[in-house]
C-alpha cells in the first residue's frame, strides 16, 4: 500500500463507526489524478489553504472594522480559532479530523468586507438576497474551481445555521464557529472597553465561568461528553441553553448599536456606491442579466481596505498630480553661506 492508501486504512481502523472515511467519500464533480500521499480530504485542506480566497480572510472584518490594535480578531484568525476547537472536538470523538480541518478552513471564504454588515447590504441589493455561506460555496466551486469533495462543500454551505449537515464532521464545525466568535467577541469587547467581565449574564458565568479559557473548555466538553458514541453531534442541553442565552446577549450589547458599530453606516455607504458605480461600469460591455453577480462577485471578494482604497479612487477628489520635482534641492544647494 502506498502512503494514501495507509491512512484510509487507519481511518477505517480506528475513527468511530458514524465519522466520515476518506475512502468513500462522495468524490469531485471532476476527476483528479490521485495522490499517492494524502487523502482526498487532506487534499481539499491543502486547496483551501493554498487559495487566494482564504489569505485575503486576512483584512476582512470579524467585529471591529479595519482595527488598529494587531490583537483584535480578523475573519482569518477566526476561522483558524474555529479550526483548532473543531479539530479538538473531532480528535476526542475519533471523527474524520481532516474533514472537520478542511470544511473549518473553507467556512466563511465568501465573506463580505466588514464582516457581517457587508453582507447584510449586499442582501438588500441584491435580487433573491445574499448568504456568506452559499458564496463560500460558489468561491470554492467557480470562483477559484478548486473542485472539492461532496462532503467538504456540504460542510462549508451547512455551517449557518438552518441548515441541516449531512455529516458529523459539518455538525461538529457548526458548533465549533458558534463557541468561537461568541468567546472571542467577548474578550475583543472587553479589549475595546464595548463591555465589562461583570456585565456578562450572572447565570452565564455560574454555569461556565468569567475566564475565558475554562468558560471555552467547558463548551468544547459539553459537546464530546454528550455526544461519544452517538451518530449526532450536540452539546448538552443545559450548556445550550447558556450558550444561546450568551449569544443573544451579545447581539442586544455588541453586534447591534453597539460602538463596535459606529463606522457601518460608512461602510454600509461605501458597499453599497461601489455596487452602483460597477453596475454602471459594466452596462455599455456586457449582458445585464449577468452585471449583478459579476459586481457581487468582485465586490463580495474585496478586502476592507481594497474597498475602501476602491471608493477613494472613484469618489474621493485628488489635487492635480504634476510629478515631483526637485529645483528647490539644488537651488538650496547653490546656496552660500
Amino acid at each position: 500500500m502506498n502512503i494514501k492508501e495507509k491512512l484510509e486504512q487507519r481511518e477505517i481502523d480506528n475513527l468511530s463507526e458514524f465519522a466520515t472515511k476518506s475512502r468513500f467519500t462522495k468524490g469531485r464533480k471532476k476527476e483528479i489524478t490521485p495522490c499517492d500521499m494524502r487523502t482526498e480530504f487532506q487534499r481539499d485542506r491543502d486547496k483551501i489553504l493554498h487559495s487566494k480566497a482564504f489569505r485575503r480572510l486576512k483584512h476582512k472584518t470579524q467585529v471591529f472594522l479595519s482595527p488598529f490594535d494587531d490583537h483584535f480578531r480578523t475573519r482569518l484568525t477566526h476561522t483558524l480559532e474555529v479550526s483548532q476547537i473543531a479539530r479538538t472536538i473531532a480528535r476526542a470523538l475519533d471523527m474524520n479530523e481532516d474533514l472537520t480541518e478542511a470544511i473549518a478552513l473553507g467556512h466563511d471564504l465568501g465573506h463580505t468586507p466588514f464582516g457581517h454588515c457587508g453582507e447584510g447590504v449586499l442582501n438588500e441589493l441584491v435580487k433573491g438576497g445574499f448568504h456568506h455561506n452559499i458564496q463560500s460555496v460558489r468561491v470554492v466551486e467557480v470562483l477559484e474551481d478548486l473542485n472539492l469533495c461532496a462532503e467538504t462543500i456540504d460542510g462549508i454551505l451547512t455551517h449557518t445555521w438552518g441548515y441541516e449537515p449531512k455529516t458529523p464532521e459539518a455538525q461538529i464545525v457548526q458548533l465549533a464557529d458558534k463557541i468561537a466568535y461568541i468567546n472571542h467577541d467577548i474578550e475583543d469587547s472587553i479589549r475595546a472597553g464595548i463591555i465589562s467581565e461583570s456585565d456578562l449574564p450572572k447565570d452565564c458565568i455560574d454555569y461556565f465561568s468569567s475566564v475565558q479559557t475554562i468558560r471555552l473548555n467547558k463548551m468544547i466538553n459539553e459537546i464530546i461528553n454528550n455526544s461519544i458514541g452517538k451518530p449526532h453531534v450536540a452539546m448538552s442541553e443545559e450548556a445550550w441553553h447558556y450558550t444561546t442565552k450568551l449569544r443573544e446577549w451579545m447581539f442586544e450589547n455588541v453586534y447591534i448599536d453597539s460602538p463596535a458599530k459606529l463606522e457601518e453606516k460608512k461602510a454600509k455607504n461605501v458597499i453599497k456606491e461601489l455596487f452602483f458605480l460597477y453596475c454602471d461600469m459594466l452596462k455599455p460591455v456586457c449582458e445585464e442579466s449577468k452585471i449583478e453577480r459579476i459586481v457581487t462577485d468582485y465586490i463580495s471578494g474585496m478586502t476592507d481596505r481594497y474597498a475602501v482604497e476602491k471608493f477613494k479612487e472613484n469618489f474621493i477628489p485628488k489635487g492635480l498630480q504634476t510629478g515631483a520635482r526637485e529645483d528647490y534641492l539644488f537651488k538650496l544647494a547653490n546656496l552660500t553661506d
